[in-house]
């Protein structure tokens, strides 16, 4: 266990940061999952840029490598030019 005090504010800080990183992934992941999922063309379209927004939002925050999120971002697109 920590000796000093900021040892143990900084495992609080860690442990709050890890929970909402852990909420924004998942959110995130369920979002782009239920894009792919969707059958409407349309609303797929206009749920496009909230997902980007996510994936750019993890990626600037460093929860997500920039390459990653690029590498999601590109993989979207290509399926929405697709379908």
């Amino acid at each position: 266990m920590a000796n000093h005090l900021s040892a143990m504010k900084r495992i609080r800080q860690n442990a709050v940061r890890r929970t909402a990183n852990r909420y924004f992934k998942k959110t995130a992941r369920t979002a782009i999952k239920k894009l792919r999922s969707m059958e409407d063309k349309a609303a797929a379209v206009k749920f496009l840029p909230r997902v980007v927004s996510m994936v750019d939002r993890l990626a600037k925050s460093g929860a997500w490598h920039k390459n990653k999120a690029s590498n999601i971002k590109s993989s979207l697109m290509r399926y929405m030019a697709a379908n």
